[in-house]
């Protein structure tokens, strides 16, 4: 999308009548950090896709997100020892397809955050080596490490009543007992919910072996959704209660929220079903009429 990218914005600019953000614009996409950054960002999110995929589902799948998270470590450690001088190739390559001059790499330029007068600079090189390429892939990193079993401890913590304190200071050490257990076991690898694999852990009394990870577990299978199913509801009120419509009572807008967010359900229902069940209460001064048939 490159070339018609930079063409839509020629035509914006050639047709505006003063100063026009489309002209900076294109100045931006030849820029050398703007094409290596943007590189950068095309190999991170396809390392971390089917990781971000699992995440948002509705019913999250914890096996095979811990097994990811895994993989995703591993991609991220062999891209930053050995993903550079690939990456600086296929950017600079990029450049000479296009016809843009490819900036000298030995330049110096002032350290970020410091000013030209305080003389403190080091390469362009070292600049998209260390500042950017390192730093970005560090960042991912940090975030695959907050998935871990401090995440999953937590619950300790927000239910009291479960558990005791005893329980909080061992609950870590046995959360990487059972990961690295269900890892290497194959019969857990048939689990596909956190259903499953409390049913698998009672068919093989590991309940028994990890009696607070499956109180974790039983906790988890009560919660209503998933965050990320909380996230499309919130983006939902949005939809809903609009500008236009932004005076409905809560009674009303919850009983929209419902069927919007639980459509796929709402779809496999009879209308004239509801109808008739509807007509049915009390008294109508009217009739509702039927759904005509589709063709």
């Amino acid at each position: 999308m490159w070339l018609a990218t930079l063409k839509i914005l020629r035509l914006v600019n050639d047709e505006s009548r003063g100063l026009s953000q489309a002209a900076g614009l294109i100045e931006k996409m030849e820029d050398f950090k703007f094409v290596f950054i943007l590189k950068l960002m095309i190999k991170l999110l396809a390392i971390t896709n089917e990781l971000s995929h699992v995440l948002q589902s509705k019913d999250l799948n914890i096996i095979h997100a811990m097994e990811l998270v895994s993989d995703v470590k591993d991609q991220l450690a062999s891209m930053r020892e050995n993903g550079w001088e690939a990456l600086f190739d296929e950017t600079q390559q990029f450049f000479i397809a296009k016809h843009i001059p490819v900036p000298r790499m030995d330049e110096q330029i002032p350290v970020r955050g410091r000013s030209r007068l305080d003389e403190v600079t080091y390469t362009k090189l070292h600049f998209y080596k260390v500042e950017i390429f390192y730093v970005a892939i560090d960042k991912v990193c940090v975030e695959m490490k907050m998935f871990d079993v401090e995440k999953l401890a937590l619950l300790s913590t927000i239910y009291h009543a479960d558990f005791s304190n005893d329980d909080r200071a061992i609950i870590r050490g046995q959360l990487e007992t059972y990961i690295h257990h269900v890892r290497i076991h194959a019969a857990f690898s048939t689990c596909k919910d956190l259903e499953s694999l409390a049913m698998k852990m009672v068919e093989t009394e590991k309940n028994l072996v990890f009696p607070l990870v499956y109180k974790l577990i039983e906790l988890a299978l009560i919660l209503p959704v998933s965050p990320a199913f909380v996230e499309r509801a919130f983006l939902a009120m949005k939809i809903i209660k609009s500008k236009l419509r932004n005076k409905m009572k809560n009674g009303w807008f919850n009983d929209l929220m419902v069927c919007y967010t639980e459509r796929k359900i709402f779809r496999k229902l009879d209308s004239d079903a509801i109808v008739k069940q509807f007509q049915a209460m009390k008294t109508r001064k009217g009739h509702l009429p039927k759904r005509p048939r589709p063709i």
